[in-house]
């Protein structure tokens, strides 16, 4: 406080910090994974993503030697957002069944504010299914899968491998539906999820404890 009046008295301003610049390959990622989140892959093209990001085309292919690598670092970027979203729902809400509906919890809200965790199942869709990225694609979902199977064990499902299937499908279902206009399909998932964790024990993957109707 001593200093700002000091300044103030000799007639100086103080100049607001400074953020620290993003790098060159920072803006890049950032501009690339906007575009190809709203428009896709194939439509958007390098001239776009240089001028959109800011650099020198020299500095984007320093940073990326193509196109598809940037598509690449995309998609690793993505699927550790994914995983990331689903180990913080076993960290907020606990574990077992409050974890897995909290995964859905959490993505609803993500959704509504316009920030889903990387459109993953779009790029299979857009470039089909035989394609090498789609098949990155797709090996990026399976550290999600592999959390999902751990918290649909503690949750004490009767075949953890297949419950967490099933709510990886719902989860992809609600990007798909999201990225069609879908602002409620997380919250629609979720009531499904609830439905998987109730059924019967031997019917689906039912939780073989009987607090399992608390839900």
């Amino acid at each position: 406080m001593h200093l700002q009046v000091a300044v103030a008295a000799m007639g100086l301003v103080l100049a607001a910090p400074r953020r620290p610049r993003q790098s060159s390959r920072a803006r890049i990622l950032s501009a690339a994974q906007g575009l190809f989140a709203t428009r896709g892959i194939r439509a958007v093209g390098v001239d776009e993503l240089i001028a959109r990001s800011g650099v020198a085309k020299s500095t984007f292919y320093r940073q990326f030697r193509s196109k598809d690598r940037l598509v690449l670092a995309c998609l690793e970027a993505w699927g550790r957002a994914r995983a990331g979203m689903v180990r913080t729902a076993r960290d907020s809400h606990g574990s077992g069944r409050e974890a897995l509906l909290g995964v859905f919890d959490d993505l609803d809200d993500l959704i509504l504010r316009g920030d889903p965790p990387g459109p993953l199942e779009r790029v299979i869709v857009e470039m089909g299914a035989e394609h090498p990225l789609s098949r990155v694609a797709a090996e990026q979902l399976d550290p999600s899968l592999a959390h999902l199977e751990e918290i649909a064990a503690e949750a004490g499902l009767d075949d953890p491998a297949s419950a967490a299937r099933t709510f990886q499908t719902l989860i992809c279902g609600s990007f798909v539906a999201a990225a069609e206009g879908d602002q409620h399909a997380a919250a629609r998932a979720r009531d499904l999820a609830a439905a998987v964790l109730l059924a019967p024990a031997g019917d689906g993957f039912a939780a073989s404890s009987p607090d399992s109707a608390a839900l």
